[in-house]
């Protein structure tokens, strides 16, 4: 994909006008827009998620992976799924103090965030606004549990404050690392960390005492199923310990999207892409049930079971599956207010 991004978006079935370009499309470029949320945390009711609560800082990726599943919410707010998603980024700069005040509620009972559920947390952006590391602050200081998954290399900076909160509460990193092969990363995921840093990062992680693991997610037939035993014995050589797998998901505009890119960036090998997703489907190209989402059927899927079993039981992921403890607690200082010294808020401008 050399050269600028051009704009395309597909069809925003929330409009009822599209507009039609003339011409080449322009070259894409960011913009920044604040987002006024007034709750850090969502809620999530999905079985098939391993968290209830998470808290995303940021609302669409740089990192334009063609088979980000958050895609769609860009068209609520009028937007395309397309490079809108990619390059108009909303920022939640409220977001460390709207946490603190969730946990000083007496209903808040210190349960597992996880970071993001949604759009990546260590983004590039991330790197000004330093709000996942404020937020992380703040689970430090109340003892909260946390969880990140990220595709980002950032999240080395903030060593300290999760070491801290492994230590003090329970922390975990899980990179998303679907490729092996850094070309095919660059086609599909072009704006996340190479895959070598993904993996330098980990082990940075591993050494300082906090849990990792690896999400080889999304497993796209055809494309990355091949590597699995590869990924996982990388990642625990790397340290670590916990890994999952989620089959490929494109809901909604996200199918656009992604066999755009497929076509567009690996002519000859899209054909065949698009036919082992459907087999490991049953046919189609999606599954939207709860339960079934990150499942497939039929004998490709059942031969990447399989694979994934054997590898994982082999290099010994998964023997330690203890839930977080119950280390909630709020601070003396939280009955007096927000913490404005973690977010570098002048305490006049609170006011």
């Amino acid at each position: 994909m050399a050269g600028p991004v051009r704009v395309w978006n597909p069809p925003n079935p929330y409009l009822t006008e599209q507009r039609e370009l003339l011409g080449e499309p322009p070259a894409t470029e960011l913009e920044v827009y604040e987002d006024s949320s007034r709750s850090a945390l969502t809620s999530n009711d999905s079985p098939d998620v391993g968290f209830h609560w998470s808290v995303n800082p940021y609302r669409g990726c740089f990192h334009a992976c063609a088979y980000c599943y958050a895609r769609p919410t860009h068209e609520y707010l009028g937007l395309g799924a397309g490079t809108d998603f990619d390059r108009k980024i909303f920022v939640k700069k409220n977001a460390p103090a709207l946490l603190e005040q969730a946990f000083r509620k007496r209903s808040w009972k210190g349960e597992l965030v996880a970071f993001s559920g949604v759009t990546d947390c260590y983004q590039p952006l991330e790197a000004g606004y330093r709000l996942t590391r404020s937020c992380l602050t703040v689970c430090l200081s109340y003892r909260n549990p946390a969880a990140v998954i990220t595709k980002s290399a950032l999240v080395r900076r903030d060593v300290d404050v999760l070491a801290a909160l492994a230590k003090e509460a329970f922390a975990r990193v899980l990179f998303s690392i679907p490729f092996i092969d850094e070309d095919a990363a660059r086609l599909i995921e072009p704006g996340a960390a190479s895959i070598r840093k993904r993996f330098e990062t980990m082990e940075i992680l591993a050494k300082a005492g906090i849990p990792v693991g690896i999400g080889i997610a999304p497993v796209i037939p055809g494309l990355n199923d091949s590597s699995i035993p590869a990924l996982l014995k990388e990642a625990r050589s790397r340290g670590a310990t916990t890994a999952f797998h989620q089959l490929l998901r494109l809901p909604g505009s996200v199918q656009e999207v992604f066999l755009h890119r497929v076509r567009e960036a690996m002519p000859m090998r899209a054909g065949k892409i698009e036919r082992q997703i459907r087999a490991a489907r049953g046919g189609g190209l999606n599954e939207s049930r709860f339960g079934l989402r990150h499942q497939g059927k039929g004998k490709i899927w059942d031969a990447m079971e399989q694979t994934w079993n054997l590898w994982t039981r082999k290099l010994g992921f998964n023997e330690d599956r203890a839930a977080p403890a119950d280390t909630f607690r709020r601070p003396p200082e939280a009955d007096a207010g927000p913490q404005m010294e973690l977010f570098a808020l002048d305490p006049k401008e609170s006011r």
